[in-house]
């Protein structure tokens, strides 16, 4: 589970008082380094970056370039270290080895250059119930070294911008769970920061809110702002991200835009329904010979899922083999793979937005 994050105002833990390695690294690397990046370019760029936890190596050598203004989503299974990383890219924390630039400083030597330049929602709501939404944002103001001033001007500012303007007075602890997510936001925009960091944004909000908060992340983004995401939700990802990283056991095991993601699983995919769905089991017996990878069969509760070659082709073929063999179809599709099954391709395991499937059986029946 993530932690719940400090506002950054707050004092910062140094690497001496987490018992962490001393990070320090030679003048000499550090030009080399930026003569391979141009830091004006990117926002956010790590080189081998590792992290270990006792024994347990949370971060195995993850490299990044996440281009400015942009949107970038870091997407992993429970314990693949999104965390971890999303922690030492926002200074909460400091890498063992590696290197890490956010807006173009240095995260390990220059912490504090980073957090002005930078804003960080987490998972959790990190603002005070009893205080109005106003209250909340004039205080953040005020621990980023606003004047009471300027404080009270950008919390008016991003109030009518959030359209959170009506309950602006209202104590918190009567916003709605969407109203409190968009404070959440607004919170991390006091700062003007030059990149954002948002650690499953739309976890727990209903779909219009979800959808209401991506306008926002779309907002931002296209007034320069870059937007560095992790998330669970596939669709979320695909709407927003410019480029996606796959992360699994600590290392980026993919990664490129929605589209390259997609097309990097050749073929389409096979939809199909019966009227009769219990007897999805026994029709597949049928036409598993016409799937083009049998690890990537899926039997949900609502239809079956085959990868296939030569899309129209085959949908014919299998329609016909159903037919024949006596199955009542109530619906077929075909479609390009989407990314939650690039997830599964990848990491052996669905997200946790995906609906929950049944496994395929091996060998003596299915494919798995």
């Amino acid at each position: 589970m993530s932690e719940r994050y400090p506002y950054f105002g707050y004092p910062f833990p140094s690497p001496k008082e987490e018992g962490e390695a001393d990070a320090s690294r030679p003048k000499e690397e550090k030009k080399n380094f930026e003569e391979v990046f141009d830091l004006s370019e990117y926002a956010v760029v790590t080189e081998r970056v590792r992290k270990k936890f006792g024994k347990y190596e949370a971060l195995r050598g993850v490299s990044l370039q996440v281009k400015a203004g942009s949107v970038f989503a870091l997407l992993g299974p429970n314990g693949a270290g999104k965390t971890t990383l999303l922690r030492i890219l926002t200074t909460l924390s400091n890498p063992d080895s590696g290197r890490v630039y956010v807006a173009g400083m240095d995260a390990v030597h220059v912490p504090e250059e980073v957090r002005r330049r930078i804003g960080l929602a987490g998972q959790y709501a990190a603002v005070d119930e009893h205080l109005t939404g106003r209250e909340n944002l004039e205080l953040v103001g005020r621990l980023y070294h606003l004047s009471r001033k300027e404080s009270r001007t950008r919390a008016e500012e991003i109030l009518q911008d959030f359209s959170l303007n009506f309950a602006e007075n209202q104590p918190l602890k009567t916003y709605s769970g969407g109203m409190r997510r968009r404070l959440d936001l607004a919170v991390s925009l006091i700062g003007h920061p030059s990149v954002l960091f948002l650690d499953e944004p739309t976890t727990g909000l209903d779909p219009k809110s979800r959808h209401r908060l991506w306008k926002m992340i779309q907002k931002l983004s296209q007034a320069g702002t870059t937007v560095f995401l992790t998330t669970q939700q596939l669709d979320e990802a695909d709407a927003l991200a410019d480029k996606i990283a796959i992360m699994d056991h600590g290392v980026i095991i993919a990664e490129g835009t929605p589209r390259q993601l997609k097309q990097s699983l050749h073929g389409d995919v096979l939809e199909l329904r019966l009227k009769d769905q219990s007897q999805a089991e026994k029709a597949l017996t049928q036409i598993r010979r016409f799937a083009s990878d049998e690890s990537r069969i899926e039997l949900h509760t609502e239809r079956m899922l085959l990868p296939v070659e030569n899309g129209a082709k085959t949908l014919i073929l299998v329609v016909q083999e159903l037919l024949r063999a006596g199955f009542e179809i109530e619906s077929v599709a075909l479609r390009q793979p989407n990314l939650d099954e690039v997830f599964l391709a990848l990491t052996g395991e669905h997200a946790e937005s995906a609906p929950p499937h049944q496994s395929v059986p091996k060998a003596s029946g299915w494919a798995a």
